[in-house]
């Protein structure tokens, strides 16, 4: 994974993780418990920014791509959470497992700030442990799976057919690669 001090970016991240001591136990593997700690979350973005901004891909508004210092929250929470907040900005009822509200908009391309605030992201452990489960890997992994979906719909990405969504995820799937 990158390093910090590797690079000139910043990341101002708000997070916010409910307790789930009750969980945790069920985690196999002690590494997954990284995804409780803020520095953790830190380092990953930081590293996927990094590659977005290195990759110059066209899928990203181009106003991001000379910015070093970015902005955005991320709450882990459960799903009676994330139904609440799927009902009440998405008028979608039931649990899911990742949320995403970006604020960037087209004002932003106007404006000559050298940070971006991004937006925020909500998974919910939950669904996320469910899912692991069912596709026989770890709970970090689908945590990550899930991060990178929220962050590059932060961005801007979106999947309107299965062609985007494909390119979506295989974006994902490169993100994620990186971080070994």
């Amino acid at each position: 994974m990158y390093q910090k001090d590797l690079y000139d970016l910043q990341i101002d991240l708000v997070f916010k993780c409910n307790d789930f001591s009750n969980l945790s136990n069920d985690f196999t593997n002690k590494l997954d418990n990284l995804i409780f700690e803020s520095g953790f979350w830190e380092e990953v973005l930081l590293c996927w920014i990094k590659i977005i901004l290195d990759e110059k891909d066209n899928s990203f508004p181009n106003f991001i791509l000379d910015k070093k210092s970015f902005s955005l929250s991320l709450q882990i929470i459960n799903d009676n959470e994330i139904s609440s907040i799927n009902q009440k900005w998405m008028n979608k009822s039931g649990s899911t497992d990742v949320l995403s509200f970006p604020i960037i908009s087209d004002e932003d391309t106007t404006k000559n700030l050298n940070f971006i605030e991004l937006g925020d992201l909500f998974i919910s452990l939950e669904t996320a442990f469910k899912q692991s489960l069912e596709f026989n890997h770890s709970i970090k992994k689908e945590m990550l799976w899930l991060a990178s979906h929220g962050l590059l719909h932060l961005l801007g990405w979106e999947h309107n057919n299965d062609y985007e969504l494909d390119n979506m995820l295989n974006f994902q799937e490169y993100l994620i690669s990186k971080l070994d």
